[in-house]
């Protein structure tokens, strides 16, 4: 019996994944479920045949390039790759492919979860509670704001903008703006109700809730920055379901003390697992430990979408989700 290609989990799957992979491949998971060093990466891809990463591991030019690796397929658990050298991966002659189009739902839940997090005060109130500081109902107490008929300003507008888009319109008959690099079909924007505007800068100073949907990268870096928060509204809702790295932690976190917008939720960081120290101070931001995939659903099906990618590359066939 041929000896079974060998396959390298960076991190837990949920266990009928890694059933359908066992079935296929040789397969290695740490059982502590701890994040791989360096060191560690390095050594995979001279030791396995697929590796098969997630968006907490730095899979960097130093890792894709080790000398004689054995690695041929990096198979990502996720959509993003900006957590990948693409280039190092390209020069090294491997194949990369990533997990889309099964996050689309859960990931717009969130976003509307941290709507109403942030607009109603909620994580402020089950502190106040979980710390036995309530002190009953009273008219005045952590009064927020109606999300009803306010304006959603989206920075880019794919599968999860629009999917964030509808359901903010349908249930609580949000007005949709939206600015991306590329206008959608005029039949999306009528589907959507959605309205496009030239500029992120003309977005961000109307909107009420600005909820970001772009990709990361050099180009997207700190798009967010000090500047562009300034021209927020002083009641404006900050959400950021999209990569960390999208907004500059610093200074939203200053914007945010000094009340020059009225809240923000984050379910994405710049250094994750960190979190800028002055965001944890602040009363008026939620944060959420990198939810935007977490249902059962979603990432048994962003598994199985890797699972697919292996039967391909195992195959010899066109991969399903081929970045490079």
């Amino acid at each position: 019996m041929a000896e079974k290609p060998k396959l390298l989990i960076t991190r837990r799957w949920p266990e009928a994944v890694e059933v359908e992979l066992r079935q296929r491949c040789d397969v290695t998971v740490d059982p502590e479920d701890a994040r791989l060093g360096a060191a560690q990466l390095r050594q995979a891809m001279l030791d396995f045949d697929i590796l098969c990463p997630t968006v907490s591991d730095r899979i960097d030019a130093g890792v894709l390039s080790v000398p004689d690796a054995r690695v041929k397929l990096v198979a990502n658990y996720g959509a993003g790759v900006d957590h990948i050298d693409l280039a190092a991966a390209k020069a090294a002659g491997l194949a990369v492919t990533n997990t889309p189009d099964v996050l689309t739902e859960a990931t717009a839940e969130i976003a509307i979860l941290l709507m109403l997090m942030a607009s109603r005060r909620a994580s402020e109130g089950e502190r106040e509670l979980r710390d036995g500081r309530w002190q009953g109902w009273r008219p005045t107490h952590l009064m927020g704001r109606s999300l009803a008929g306010l304006t959603l300003g989206l920075v880019g507008f794919g599968r999860i903008g629009q999917a964030t888009a509808a359901r903010a319109a349908r249930v609580f008959d949000m007005k949709i703006a939206y600015h991306s690099r590329n206008r959608v079909a005029a039949e999306i924007e009528v589907a959507t109700g959605a309205r496009h505007v030239a500029s992120l800068e003309m977005l961000v100073a109307e909107a009420d809730v600005l909820s970001l949907h772009c990709r990361g990268g050099a180009e997207t870096h700190h798009l967010i920055d000090a500047a562009l928060l300034r021209r927020m509204k002083p009641g404006a809702i900050l959400i950021n379901t999209a990569r960390g790295t999208v907004v500059d932690e610093a200074a939203l976190a200053e914007a945010l003390r000094d009340g020059a917008i009225w809240a923000a939720g984050l379910d994405v960081y710049e250094r994750e697992p960190a979190v800028t120290p002055a965001l944890l101070d602040l009363s008026n931001v939620v944060l959420l430990p990198h939810l935007g995939s977490a249902t059962i659903e979603t990432r048994t099906a962003m598994g199985m979408r890797v699972v697919a990618n292996v039967d391909r590359f195992l195959a010899g066939e066109a991969l399903l989700d081929h970045v490079i």
